[in-house]
């Protein structure tokens, strides 16, 4: 939906000042979770909390934060409701609450469903409030308020308690609210709505008259909403001053009814209702839209809602309609109307017998009607069943222009949605991107053009002399002189004979001058807007003063391309297989598509690898009878082939109870075959490779689902093993169904990469394995999977075999050049190798005691050797094709059997794939819950359809909804269209089936706790109690996990430099102390990763580490300081993280996030936070009141060096130290650094002393030459150390001063020479620049520090 107009900030209040509130003051007292003694339950504590806080204060945010935060829903409101003490004030503060936390984007109904027996009656309530006069109780304010939870209502129907109350009011007894006439004409068209209907009025006279009058009352809930609406529209003026409530409620209002048109599910009867009001109309016509400045947005919002209620889709079957359909209907409507217009009336009968494209237009059709009575209007409107019928000798009460409006709009020709999309430009202009409300203000930068990359032409006139400094807060437009933007696509640049420089192997022609020209492809659309512009009104051509060519960074610039694919597939007849059509529309049963429902489910399915055993598979299905076809244990290895009792998907519903109890048996019992994989050939190579993980049971269900046909979700919480059961499905699909072809998609190039890594070392021939994108330059491993990277291997391939083949002649001794070609080594082969061994196999009849041995062995002799044509067949075709680009199309049409890439890559290449015939049977997505759903969808769609049906026959989706989901920077589309929920969340959301993985190898159990409780029954694999690494404590510290709670550090805890860039000085440095710490005592700096929730103090750590541990030896860096989000998907031993925030929680409070920061760790994870403020919020509690539990002072056991031998949860022999605070541990970590410079310095002085004989001469060299170095990269580093009680948090001051360092002669063991903590301070919020290295014989003296 259209975003409102950006809000202005909204400050949260600080710790101190919440507790300083009256609200808090009554939380303590009646409902805060950490208050043992509470007062009783007090209605009258409702009724004053929402008069004095919330009413008085005009519902202000701060106030509803701060109520919601104190958990007053949970604990107060909903926890004592009743129909008792049910009253106004209780039920406004309950949706206040409710409002509340879908703005914050938490979880809301968690508490209702409880505690769910109330619920109905609460809903009832609500819906008599939203009908009430609005100058009765309930204002009108208030009644917006009661909209928008209507509207959150309507949005939730995944949730059973909401569906049960919601599902009246959308589905087809709702059509009682129709007038008589157009019901008669709807049910008339839809014959099988008939019977249901017919049904409905058998039931209504069953039922008792009370409960009939409320179920009626329920059922024209929103007829009556709708015409309340048009009676507060109608109260608005066109120019005398109006009430701001006046306007939000109807803008509410409109964005209420966009939702419930947007969702196929409400929308499928709820649309005629709309239709049925004349809504549209109405609102067209009404005052507010043509006050400019009040009804800007409620303009904007009725454009969407026209879009939404033509939307060029079957309300019924959810089929979209085609431009024929939608023409068919259009004419309907004319001729209808002509027929109407001849047989009543004869004022129109030049209008009647017109051809409908001559009276199809609005201004024809004003033409023909406006000279037409009021009353004559709304008899033509009747006879459509748009209006009740008018009685004799009566007016009308419908102004005229309504009526007019009423039938022109109605029987207008509409330009179809496809052609309004295919007018548009695929670029942004000026207007769109400096529009506020739609691009919120960024910052991009430029770099380097290549061929099609997406660039923007910009014409920019200076007002402002040079030097001027640019101000934030004012538009950038006037500031900068800003004029035109236009985008455009780059073909090349030119050489010196205006010809395009291709990219190729010949080198690049060497241009004289500066200056370089580049074609460039423009927007035929917007060139067209701008032409005509230019033309009709005289307007300078655009295109002749552009003065600037920029691009943005390449992973922010694909969009041209997905837009431009998403055109593609609407102009497309994209046919999505039948057994998914539904699922995808949110219709019919959700389970349908899983395999157990699918009428082709395979019956028997080799397991290939997947058991080690024959007690690993019996273990692995639970509650089945394993029955095995051999009985002798010897032979019951795997590879297992294993035959599943096939049932019906089609419900036969079985009556007779003897007949359930056999089937239930019968259904339990697994057919089990131990079979041989043929031998392969002589050589170790040979050898399949094989699987070493021993899945868990629901692994193997995940798998089994993975190679049954239909659709397959899979929820990974973190650490269970999603990629070996994504590699595992991809080796048995690639086993049991050779000739199918496998598309493996991701989010990352990353997950990409950790998935081919893994399919490598199963048993997949490398010859069918291609991975497309620029991601495989990341690969871990010396193959290039690449197009080009294939291409090369099957040259090279091709080279081996045949001097395979040209061995193989020598030995047989047969003349010629049979290795010449592939095509010449197939005829050997035919000619040659296959007559040798059909005379052999004929030869050998004697069957001797080891007769089956040896033939097995010349049989894996055989096929190796049939393997060598076999591939020389199939990489013949790169002989006859001489291109590389040909060639690498071959490969991926014809060879390649695992395709990989990435989303993005799939919606950039999408045109390409589908125009070279790409094909593929399978799909399999890793990261599914941070995809895109357009972008997931597209995927589907990249073959074109076989007969007019997809040959899609399975699709895999693996991911975990709990964590974060895609990234939107954009707030309109975050928040107002849903955007960033993944379709694998829709589709959990809606009840598709899924397996979830329920057993973590990756933390301590201890660790694994903080996120548990996020997921179904999560619990550990035997390892993480039995491996020695994780029943180990962490060295030097207490505890394995620890909340250290930090106060502020020199007055002032987070601080916000820029808009939404936060950072917290203390915290950083606190942080940073405790890495070096770790580091010191000899834990592996890469096994240590730095996680922060902003990027703003991401930043900031990110400085001091530079100054603190940049080039040091003794520290090192971390593996990584970066965000929680940026880090999803990895993982580390041990994660130090700051929470940064000590006013608000912030986006933390998204648990999605929660579950990721959490779960980064294996062995250790360390917090830095505002204990005060996070351990109060309720949706954090679970994880919280664990951290809590324990100290939350840093414990420290210096003396205890990395790796300790202490078993975690033991207490330690070595004396426990608390770190109270920041500057305490900054110093302690000075003094143990200086302690191990003095002793390491020691030591080499005692070597240096030694007699000759017990040093050799080459040590004692090296150990002079340690000492040096060790001293000058001490030195430098000890100032720097010292600095950390000192540190300023000004991101604008610059510190310069200069550090006396010791020389090289050892004057860093003499107390003088070590500095103290009073006496450097430095800044570290900013980049510092490192001065060069000083020479080794000099002493060093820093330059003056810069920074920025």
């Amino acid at each position: 939906m259209a975003a409102p107009a950006q809000p202005k900030k909204i400050v949260a209040p600080t710790v101190s000042q919440i507790n300083a509130e009256f609200v808090t003051q009554l939380a303590c007292k009646y409902w805060a979770p950490h208050i043992k003694k509470k007062s009783p339950f007090d209605i009258k504590v409702i009724e004053d909390i929402y008069e004095k806080e919330i009413v008085k204060s005009r519902f202000a945010i701060r106030k509803i934060m701060l109520l919601e935060f104190s958990q007053y829903l949970e604990n107060y409101l909903w926890m004592n409701y009743s129909p008792e003490v049910s009253s106004k004030a209780y039920l406004m503060s309950i949706c206040c609450m409710v409002n509340e936390k879908f703005r914050e984007n938490v979880p809301a109904w968690e508490t209702f469903k409880k505690k769910p027996d109330h619920f109905p009656f609460f809903f009832k309530c609500i819906l008599k409030a939203a009908l009430a006069e609005t100058d009765g109780e309930f204002s009108l304010h208030e009644q917006t308020v009661l909209l928008l939870f209507l509207d959150h209502c309507f949005n939730s129907l995944e949730v059973d308690l909401i569906r049960s109350q919601v599902q009246q009011l959308i589905s087809l007894p709702m059509w009682m609210g129709l007038q008589p006439a157009r019901l008669e004409l709807e049910l008339k068209k839809t014959p099988k709505l008939r019977k249901f209907w017919n049904l409905i009025k058998k039931n209504d006279e069953k039922m008792d008259p009370e409960a009939r009058e409320q179920s009626f009352q329920e059922r024209r809930f929103l007829s009556q909403l709708i015409q309340k609406f048009i009676s507060v529209l109608k109260s608005v003026p066109l120019s005398e001053p109006v009430t701001m409530d006046k306007v939000h409620y109807c803008e509410r209002f409109i964005e209420l009814m966009i939702d419930l048109e947007a969702l196929l599910p409400t929308r499928r009867w709820f649309n005629t209702i709309l239709d049925d009001s004349h809504l549209l109309v109405h609102c067209y016509l009404s005052n507010l839209v043509h006050r400019e400045e009040d009804g800007h947005l409620f303009s904007q919002l009725l454009d969407m809602l026209k879009f939404y209620t033509g939307f060029e889709i079957n309300d019924q079957t959810g089929n979209a309609l085609t431009e024929n359909e939608m023409t068919t209907i259009h004419y309907d409507r004319i001729t209808s109307l002509q027929r109407a217009a001849f047989a009543h009336f004869p004022e129109l009968y030049d209008f009647a017998l017109s051809n409908v494209a001559e009276v199809d237009t609005r201004e024809s059709l004003v033409k023909f009607f406006g000279p037409l009575s009021s009353n004559t209007l709304h008899q033509v409107a009747s006879y459509l069943c748009l209006l009740p019928i008018l009685p004799k000798n009566e007016d009308t009460t419908f102004d005229k222009e309504f009526l007019l409006e009423l039938l022109v709009s109605r029987h207008e020709r509409r330009i179809s949605q496809i052609q309004q999309l295919n007018q548009m430009p695929l670029y942004p202009t000026e207007k769109i991107i400096w529009d506020e409300n739609i691009v919120p203000t960024e910052y991009y930068s430029g770099e380097g053009l290549r061929k099609h990359d997406v660039c923007f032409l910009v014409t920019v006139r200076p007002t402002k002399p040079y030097g001027t400094k640019f101000d934030r807060r004012r538009p950038f437009i006037e500031q900068i002189g800003l004029v035109y933007v236009r985008g455009c696509e780059i073909q090349g640049m030119l050489d010196d004979k205006g010809r395009v420089i291709e990219d190729g192997p010949e080198p690049r022609p060497n241009l004289r001058g500066e200056s370089r020209t580049f074609r460039v492809f423009l927007d035929p659309n917007q060139y067209q807007q701008d032409m005509t512009n230019t033309i009709q009104n005289g307007a300078e051509d655009v295109y002749e003063t552009f003065n600037i060519i920029m691009r943005r960074k390449p992973k922010e610039n694909n969009f041209k391309a997905v837009l431009e694919t998403i055109r593609n597939l609407m102009n497309t007849d994209c046919v999505v297989p039948d057994w998914l059509h539904d699922i995808i529309l949110g219709y019919g049963d959700p389970s349908s598509a899983h395999y157990s429902k699918m009428p082709n489910q395979i019956a028997t399915l080799d397991f290939n690898d997947t058991f080690l055993s024959i007690e690993h598979l019996k273990t692995s299905f639970p509650g089945h009878n394993v029955k095995v076809t051999v009985d002798d244990p010897a032979l019951q290895i795997p590879p297992f082939r294993i035959t599943f009792p096939v049932r019906s998907g089609k419900g036969k519903k079985r009556k007779d109870v003897d007949g359930e109890d056999e089937d239930t048996e019968e259904a339990k019992t697994l057919i089990v075959e131990p079979h041989v994989i043929p031998n392969r050939g002589p050589y170790p190579y040979n050898q399949p490779k094989r699987n070493t993980i021993q899945f868990t049971h629901t692994q193997i269900e995940a798998i089994r689902a993975g190679m049954q046909p239909g659709l397959t979700m899979v929820v990974g919480p973190p650490g269970t093993g999603k990629t070996d059961v994504a590699v595992q499905i991809i080796s048995n699909i690639y086993h049991n169904f050779p000739e199918q072809r496998t598309l493996i998609v991701t989010h990352s190039n990353q997950a990409l990469n950790q998935l081919f890594e893994k399919i490598m070392a199963l048993d997949i021939d490398e010859r069918h394995l291609l991975r497309l994108g620029h991601g495989e330059e990341e690969l871990e491993t010396e193959k290039d999977f690449s197009r080009y990277g294939r291409v090369n291997y099957v040259l090279a391939r091709r080279i081996e075999l045949l001097e395979e083949v040209k061995r193989l002649q020598k030995s047989l001794g047969v003349p010629g050049d049979a290795s010449y070609t592939c095509e010449t080594a197939g005829y050997f082969f035919l000619y040659q190798v296959m007559s040798r061994w059909e005379e052999y196999i004929s030869k050998v009849k004697n069957k001797g005691r080891t007769y089956e041995e040896d033939m097995e062995i010349a049989e894996g002799c055989f096929r190796h050797i049939k393997k060598i044509f076999t591939q020389l067949e199939e990489f013949r075709a790169s002989e006859l094709l001489r291109s590389g680009l040909d060639r690498s199309k071959y490969l991926l049409v014809k060879e390649a059997k695992i395709i990989a890439m990435t989303c993005t890559h799939a919606a950039l290449k999408r045109h390409d794939l589908v125009k070279l015939g790409f094909k593929y049977d399978n799909i399999l997505m890793e990261e599914a819950a941070q995809i895109l759903e357009i972008e997931t969808f597209i995927p589907l769609l990249l073959q074109n359809p076989q007969d007019g049906f997809s040959r899609l026959k399975r699709w895999i989706m693996i991911g975990d909804h709990h964590q974060l989901p895609p990234v939107i920077k954009n707030m309109a589309f975050q928040k107002y269209s849903n955007m960033e929920q993944s379709l694998f969340t829709r589709f959990v959301r809606v009840g598709v089936p899924t397996v979830d993985l329920d057993a973590q190898g990756r933390a301590r159990a201890s660790l694994c706790n903080l996120y548990n409780w996020r997921y179904k029954n999560l619990g550990n694999l035997p390892h993480v109690q039995l491996l020695p690494e994780f029943s180990t404590a962490n060295a030097g510290l207490l505890y394995d996990f620890q909340l250290i709670n930090v106060e502020d550090f020199q007055g002032v805890g987070e601080s916000e430099p820029n808009p939404y860039f936060y950072q917290n000085l203390g915290e950083a440095e606190y942080v940073v102390a405790l890495f070096m710490y770790m580091c010191l005592l000899g834990y592996p700096a890469d096994k240590i990763s730095i996680l922060t929730t902003y990027n703003g103090q991401k930043h900031l750590i990110r400085d001091i580490i530079n100054r603190r541990c940049g080039s040091n030896p003794l520290i090192g860096r971390p593996n990584k300081v970066t965000t929680v989000d940026r880090f999803q998907g990895q993982q580390n031993d041990y994660i130090l993280l700051s929470l940064v925030r000590t006013r608000a929680v912030g986006h933390l409070r998204d648990v999605r996030r929660l579950v990721v920061a959490m779960s980064r760790a294996r062995l250790g994870l360390y917090i830095f936070a505002r204990v005060s403020l996070f351990q109060n919020c309720f949706e954090l509690t679970p994880a919280f009141s664990q951290l809590t539990a324990r100290p939350l002072h840093l414990h420290i056991i210096p003396t205890e060096p990395f790796p300790t031998s202490r078993k975690n949860g033991e207490r330690p022999s070595h004396e426990v130290q608390i770190i109270k605070n920041m500057p305490q541990m900054a110093n302690f970590v000075y003094n143990m650094y200086m302690h191990l410079i003095q002793t390491t310095h020691h030591y080499h002085q005692t070597l240096l002393q030694l007699p000759p004989a017990m040093v050799e001469e080459g040590e004692e060299v090296q150990s002079q030459e340690t000492e040096l170095e060790t001293e000058e990269e001490a030195n430098p580093a000890q100032a720097d150390l010292s600095s950390l009680t000192d540190a300023t948090s000004s991101q604008e001051s610059s510190a310069s001063q200069t550090e006396s360092t010791p020389n090289q002669t050892g004057a860093s063991s003499s107390p003088e020479a070590i500095p103290t903590t009073s006496d450097i301070t430095a800044t570290v919020a900013g980049p510092v620049t490192v001065p060069a290295e000083a020479n080794a014989s000099q002493a060093v003296t820093p330059a003056p520090e810069e920074t920025k």
